[in-house]
């Protein structure tokens, strides 16, 4: 993988192809298609399948107070490592020689899930190095955005190494990939030049926390979430990802999310406050992780209604609905689009409004058109 001059992870060709080599990538790459099969499990329109849905937050302080919301998938993860149900963590951490940017991090300890813990809003490429892992005698949880899930799971089908070497895969809610620009924008608001950077988190220590870049003179520069995260890093996600219709971890064993509080308007707030999660298991393993979890004491939960996720996660909600729209609009220019089945995009986009379609329609029409894209 290299770095684009737009600030993106794209791949980098290094030899030929073989036949069989790109038919395996052509089936297990999300950006072809996704295939959503909920078996007998409850299927929900715009959250997918699922087998229960809690809210709450890790019992340790520290950790709670450390990751982005109440720390329950960094719980989980200890768990895991500590009940000698894994090896090892693949998740992803800071870069220590490019704070702002990303790096895959094998975790072997609980201080090193804690070290990793929180929200990094930049490129990040877990899977670029698995190879290794697959071919390795240790066990492992996965953590990745949902496409990198449905990437590993996808190729679970044609590789069996993927089942032993990896027998849990968690993710999380994710509204798409800013590129390192926007990182570099938020360090220029905030006035952190970046060769002075030493440490840089996107939130965390609170929730939501702040944009925080500490200094090699020791001092510290911050933003609020409501700046960093909604006022930059949003406008700089990448087109790919608002065609994405899982945002929201479908293939994974357990995903989690911000448990946002609503104003009066349904709105989530993001005044700070110690934080919680959401945790969605979605099949029997992750059920059973959870639950473990819960016996051990290493998360409190308690049950949480699913149709309490549309007013708290807002962003979630449309871009399930405008995805029909916004891929419309390519196939009018004969350009590609990914393959969905199993989103239930149709009945999504009925529940969008006609003022909301065609504004999405048109505006990715106007921006493919332009070379916006």
């Amino acid at each position: 993988m290299g770095v684009s001059a737009s600030g993106y992870l794209r791949p980098v060709q290094s030899a030929e192809l073989s036949v069989a080599q790109e038919s395996r990538l052509r089936k297990a790459c999300p950006g072809v298609g996704l295939t959503l099969e909920p078996g007998d499990r409850p299927d929900h329109p715009l959250w997918g399948p699922y087998l229960s849905v809690h809210s709450g937050h890790a019992t340790d302080p520290a950790l709670r107070q450390n990751a982005s919301s109440g720390g329950a998938l960094s719980a989980l993860l200890v768990h895991l490592l500590q009940s000698g149900a894994v090896d090892r963590i693949v998740q992803t951490g800071a870069d220590a020689a490019l704070p702002i940017a990303n790096v895959t991090v094998l975790s072997e300890r609980a201080e090193e899930v804690f070290q990793a813990a929180g929200s990094r809003y930049a490129p990040s490429a877990p899977l670029a190095g698995i190879e290794p892992l697959l071919a390795s005698t240790e066990r492992h949880a996965f953590v990745g955005k949902p496409c990198d899930v449905a990437a590993l799971r996808a190729l679970g089908k044609t590789d069996p190494r993927v089942a032993t070497r990896f027998p849990y895969m968690l993710s999380f809610f994710c509204a798409g990939v800013p590129s390192l620009s926007g990182a570099r924008e938020v360090l220029s608001t905030m006035g952190a030049p970046e060769a002075q950077v030493r440490h840089f988190r996107y939130r965390g220590d609170g929730w939501p926390g702040h944009a925080k870049a500490t200094l090699e003179d020791g001092t510290e520069q911050r933003m609020s979430y409501a700046d960093s995260w909604g006022g930059i890093l949003s406008r700089h996600v990448q087109f790919r990802c608002k065609i994405c219709a899982d945002g929201t971890g479908s293939f994974a064993d357990i995903v989690c999310a911000d448990a946002w509080e609503a104003d009066a308007d349904g709105y989530p707030t993001f005044t700070d406050r110690p934080g919680v999660s959401i945790v969605m298991a979605r099949t029997r393993v992750g059920a059973e992780v959870m639950e473990q979890a819960v016996t051990g004491g290493r998360l409190s939960l308690q049950p949480f209604d699913i149709e309490g996720l549309e007013g708290i996660q807002p962003g979630q909600t449309q871009k399930r609905r405008f995805t029909l729209a916004r891929m419309s609009a390519l196939r009018l220019l004969l350009r590609p689009v990914p393959r969905y089945r199993g989103f239930h995009l149709a009945r999504n986009a009925r529940r969008a409004g006609l003022r909301g379609l065609t504004r999405n329609f048109l505006g990715t029409l106007r921006r493919a058109i332009v070379g916006r894209l």
